[in-house]
């Protein structure tokens, strides 16, 4: 059964997002809380920040490398919306102001094209409904202390998510394979990590199609237009203030992001 004072724990999380005070882990007071309570959360804190004027653009799936699931103890990659107020352009200098402890990650960001809803989707499904691929950075950030999170935090925590940029070219898929895109990403000029496209469940599109799925069994579908940030394909790196970074993704471009004081 899930957790019964969601409401309560939503309003915390959804206090701590506007004050940037960071609160305790929910699982330190009931280490039995779970994927199933932690989403329970979610769903009253993203009400209440659409309440507050914002909107769902699209989601992020996290957990999608085999060594974050690791450090997290889990077998699964977990999701959460992507929010309108948090969506930064290439080139951006992002107030670092707005975070408690963030930390940037590269990605690959498809663009969907057509509406896409489970449960069923295969991946080649998932391939035919995406419009294009944009190169993106994630700014994750945690709502709880220290990121001291077990599952049940980050899922209640909207996956850890803090913002976004993308570059503005949509590039189509056709003739690529994403799992054979890399990455490198400097910090200030200096080349601080790699990746590649398959370091997300293996293949990024395959994180959509799963995506679909877990979404369907809800009643909730991908929607055109819709944002889907496939997971990191490096470790999240700190980020402090004059910090530039940039991303150079193989057939996607570039994207830069600046740190703001």
């Amino acid at each position: 059964m899930p957790v019964t004072d969601a409401p309560a724990k939503a309003r915390a999380l959804y206090d701590a997002r506007r004050t940037r005070v960071p609160i305790a882990p929910f699982t330190d007071e009931d280490p039995t809380l779970g994927m199933a309570d932690g989403y329970a959360v979610q769903r009253e804190l993203i009400a209440l920040l659409l309440a507050d004027g914002d909107r769902i653009i699209g989601h992020k799936v996290g957990l999608t490398s085999k060594p974050m699931q690791k450090m997290i103890g889990v077998d699964s990659p977990d999701y959460g919306p992507v929010l309108a107020s948090t969506v930064y352009r290439d080139g951006d200098t992002i107030p670092l102001d707005r975070f408690i402890a963030p930390k940037i990650e590269a990605e690959i960001v498809f663009v969907l094209g057509s509406r896409l809803q489970g449960p069923g989707v295969t991946v080649t499904e998932a391939h035919a409904a995406i419009a294009g691929a944009v190169a993106a950075m994630e700014i994750v950030d945690s709502r709880i202390a220290d990121w001291r999170i077990k599952l049940a935090d980050t899922v209640a925590d909207l996956a850890s998510n803090g913002a976004m940029a993308t570059s503005s070219r949509i590039v189509p898929l056709d003739g690529i394979d994403s799992r054979l895109i890399g990455m490198t990403l400097t910090r200030n000029g200096e080349l601080i990590d790699t990746g590649a496209g398959a370091a997300a469940l293996g293949d990024p599109v395959a994180v959509v199609a799963w995506l679909a799925n877990v979404l369907g069994e809800n009643g909730v579908a991908l929607e055109p237009g819709h944002l889907i940030m496939t997971g990191a394909l490096h470790a999240a790196v700190p980020m402090a203030a004059g910090d530039v970074f940039r991303a150079e993704f193989d057939r996607l471009g570039p994207i830069t992001v600046r740190v703001g004081a």
